[in-house]
């Protein structure tokens, strides 16, 4: 099993986005350093406290703090964009980092209705189209000549393709491509089993990847006491309730006993969008991956957790991987 990290660059209340960059940087030279397989960012727009909207120069920031780690997107939400210019971004990504390029696709707009306007885009006809995007995105990447344009940077590289779900309907679509499927278990859970196993069941091989392979997210907060990590895992629980609310802002700081304030409601709500978690000590994380890696036979896990101190979530991810590290293939 491989470990990977997958990052929102979160602000923080009082924070800048030239200040939570610089942090990811140092983050994922830190992922990197303890032999974590890939570092993931993930498209959001217009969200206060997330700083990664341009995924592709985001990357580009990130790979040039590391060496070896692979950089990809965790993901891009394919309906915003034309494939040619995808293929273009990643394809330059690849000149820059030969090898080490992920490109993971999602259809979901990474924004509220707005982004359809401010994008002059129908987004529920690009969804539709998104199996057909995926599709020529291939193609342009493979060069098959099948598109009346190429692109430059970008026929030919070196881009590992995945897609992404948290629903059936990804499970689907990664399975009749042949390609590795990661799903969103971090915030999306309700469907993990039952897209697993469709996924699996109906996989077709392809050039790309001979069998199925499968990453599953998991929110992951270590430290040396579960109070201490219940305390640190708290600014990103206020962050879903004010998206859920609709009150979305900039990661806010940690407060104590924060689920215990919560009405019943949002407390279910939360509970059931952060199922997939590993709050704790070295050893509860240890064994709450453990169960999730027997449970879903996953190839890999990416690991999620965004901290109001930078500091917590170098010190979490140096537990979580000491942790497994008995269990956790080396990046090479």
């Amino acid at each position: 099993m491989k470990l990977s990290v997958l990052d929102f660059v979160s602000i923080p209340e009082g924070g800048t986005a030239s200040r939570s960059l610089a942090d990811t940087a140092e983050y994922a030279k830190l992922a990197e350093d303890l032999g974590c397989h890939r570092f993931w960012m993930a498209e959001h727009h217009g969200m206060p406290g997330i700083a990664s909207s341009a995924v592709a120069v985001c990357l580009a920031h990130v790979g040039n703090a590391t060496s070896k780690i692979r950089i990809g997107s965790g993901g891009i939400m394919l309906p915003n964009h034309s494939p040619l210019v995808i293929a273009e971004q990643f394809g330059t990504l690849d000149a820059l980092f030969p090898g080490r390029i992920d490109l993971g696709l999602g259809r979901a707009p990474g924004a509220d209705s707005r982004i359809g306007q401010m994008l002059r885009k129908d987004l529920h006809s690009a969804a539709e189209r998104f199996p057909q995007d995926v599709t020529e995105l291939r193609a342009v990447l493979s060069g098959d000549g099948s598109t009346p344009l190429q692109a430059v940077p970008g026929r030919g590289a070196d881009v590992e393709m995945w897609i992404l779900g948290s629903s059936l309907f990804g499970a689907q679509l990664a399975a009749l491509l042949g390609l590795p499927y990661a799903f969103a278990s971090h915030f999306a859970p309700a469907a993990l089993d039952e897209a697993l196993a469709l996924y699996r069941e109906n996989f077709r091989p392809s050039e790309d990847c001979e069998k199925p392979h499968v990453m599953v997210a998991a929110n992951c907060y270590a430290a040396d006491t579960r109070e201490e990590a219940e305390l640190i895992a708290s600014s990103m629980d206020q962050s879903f309730i004010a998206l859920r609310t609709g009150t979305p802002g900039k990661l806010p700081p940690p407060v104590p006993g924060y689920r215990e304030s919560l009405p019943p409601q949002l407390l279910a709500g939360l509970r059931g969008l952060r199922r997939v978690s590993a709050i704790g000590t070295r050893e509860d994380v240890r064994e709450t991956l453990t169960e999730l890696a027997a449970r879903t036979g996953a190839d890999e896990i990416v690991l999620s957790g965004s901290t109001f101190d930078p500091a917590a979530r170098r010190y979490s991810l140096e537990l979580a991987m000491d942790a497994m590290k008995a269990s956790v293939t080396p990046a090479n």
